[in-house]
């Protein structure tokens, strides 16, 4: 089974100011509710090649996993791989202008294995209302 989340939110900031912010994987802790911290593997910032070391907290368990990034266009594109950990996923992040601000969305999308697979659709729910929350306290954090 392969989940694939998206959420999108308007953030009243230009793009560049949110993907500078929403970019950088250092904060990342504070406006996911989820991500405990980030390590940095490689020397920031981003580009491509990049290599992150996460710790997360999710559906009571601790996960543990090495995003890449793939593709980065400030201002307008992120996607991150794991490179290695228990859910194979890809994250993208895109930014565009919108009226009065940025039109942000997060998509997240993988194959599951082991515990993953097994939660299936309550997993692909989780991760939904998740990332409709982590987006919530974004456009919080970058509005005020």
């Amino acid at each position: 089974m392969s989940v694939d989340v998206m959420v999108e939110t308007t953030i009243r900031r230009s793009p560049a100011e949110v993907s500078a912010y929403a970019g950088d994987p250092g904060n990342a802790p504070t406006w996911y509710a989820n991500i405990r911290s980030v390590e940095w593997r490689t020397e920031p910032p981003v580009r491509v090649g990049s290599r992150m070391d996460f710790v997360a907290q999710f559906l009571g368990r601790r996960l543990a996993y090495t995003y890449e990034v793939v593709e980065w266009v400030p201002g307008e594109r992120l996607v991150m791989r794991t490179a290695d950990g228990p859910f194979p996923m890809e994250t993208s992040y895109t930014w565009a202008p919108a009226d009065g601000g940025t039109r942000m969305t997060l998509r997240n999308r993988g194959n599951p294995a082991g515990f993953a697979r097994i939660a299936g659709a309550a997993m692909e729910l989780a991760m939904r209302r998740a990332t409709t929350k982590d987006l919530a306290r974004l456009k919080e954090i970058l509005e005020t």
